[in-house]
């Protein structure tokens, strides 16, 4: 495990000053450009590599032209439009500089990259209202694609786990299904018994999912290469559907003392219980609940990045105001400092796994709680 832990901030320090050469590189505006260091835009960039787009960014390189060209993998793009569907590869859009069948792929950097109606001679189409027509668009993005990659790689990982025990029964774990054995009685014994109880057994499968899930999108956001580098917990969409999961987990599972209670809270006066002060502020935490899960992770991974990425910025900032001689100085200090802070998202990666599913065994440990009767 030693050995694991070691390795571990090994490959994130080392991914940690290669996110920082690549990120050097790399300007404001998306597509090819010419290389302008006062075209720079801080806001552009740091949003542009915490949000979702239609591409999957790999790097940047200088051309023989003086410009700077972006190497991508495109993604499938899929459209529903007056009932018609279209399926098309997302470099047909050439960096949003191009239309294909009726669409144009805008926004990017700060804004969100949104595929809108364009008619014949280029122009957008605009409603009664005077916005944008846009598609019903079900694209496979940077985040889904992210997702699907998760998915995979937990369940190889469980499977290798699986296929150590067959191999070695009765015996002491080892590699990969010493880390998942690890984690699964973590899980367990430290969060599934002590916040549901004698029950736990039917959430633990859901339980451990969670964990797994979110500990390993938090662990692959902090690879700053395909396939890794995608800010999936960073996603508001990833973090409320599992907040949603755990909402209709909690509430279904509830009994009828659960629901007694939110609606005849006990220890509470009689008039609080005529004047429908009670039930009201029990019944808005039954939704409040899993909003905060929302935001809590999503909050905490997406904050992690910009300040990773704000002390990579500082960089052109200062060399942008002083010179290059000031923001080379201050180079050394961003790497170190973005170093450290890389090495601490390992930690908040764990934590955050941690309390999002410590939080939902708690939200379902008292949905099924039976009274205790002296």
């Amino acid at each position: 495990m030693k050995r694991f832990v070691v390795l571990l901030m090994a490959v994130v320090v080392a991914c940690s000053v290669v996110a920082q050469d690549s990120a050097l590189s790399v300007t404001s505006h998306a597509g090819d450009q010419k290389l302008d260091s006062s075209e720079f835009n801080a806001g552009d960039l740091i949003i542009g590599h915490v949000t979702d787009a239609h591409s999957w960014h790999l790097f940047d390189y200088n051309g023989k032209d003086g410009r700077l060209h972006s190497v991508a993998i495109p993604l499938p793009v899929i459209l529903i439009n007056g009932g018609h569907v279209d399926v098309f590869c997302s470099s047909r859009f050439e960096h949003g500089h191009a239309d294909y069948k009726g669409y144009r792929l805008v926004g990017g950097g700060s804004v969100k990259e949104t595929v809108v109606c364009v008619d014949g001679n280029g122009e957008v189409l605009l409603d009664d209202q005077g916005n944008a027509v846009t598609p019903v668009d079900l694209s496979i993005t940077k985040t889904s694609a992210a997702v699907m990659i998760a998915c995979v790689l937990l369940i190889v990982l469980v499977f290798c786990a699986k296929r150590g025990y067959k191999k070695r029964p009765n015996m002491s774990p080892k590699g990969v299904q010493s880390l998942v054995e690890l984690l699964v009685v973590f899980v367990r014994d430290s969060i599934a018994i002590p916040m549901i109880g004698n029950k736990y057994e039917r959430y633990l499968p859901y339980l451990l999912s969670l964990f797994f899930f979110i500990f390993l999108c938090n662990c692959l956001g902090l690879i700053p290469f395909f396939p890794a580098g995608a800010n999936i917990t960073g996603c508001i969409a990833v973090t409320a559907v599992l907040a949603v999961i755990t909402f209709l987990i909690t509430n279904f599972s509830g009994n009828k003392h659960y629901w007694i209670d939110i609606f005849n809270t006990p220890g509470v006066p009689a008039w609080l219980k005529i004047f429908p002060l009670m039930p009201v502020i029990e019944i808005v935490g039954v939704f409040t609940k899993p909003i905060v899960l929302m935001i809590r992770l999503f909050a905490n991974m997406t904050a992690g990045h910009i300040v990773i990425l704000g002390f990579v910025v500082i960089i052109f900032i200062l060399s942008n105001l002083f010179g290059t001689m000031v923001g080379g100085a201050v180079s050394v200090f961003s790497v170190v400092f973005s170093v450290f802070i890389s090495v601490l998202e390992c930690l908040v990666a764990y934590i955050q796994a941690f309390v999002f599913t410590m939080l939902t065994a708690l939200y379902i440990g008292m949905a099924v709680k039976e009274p205790e009767h002296e």
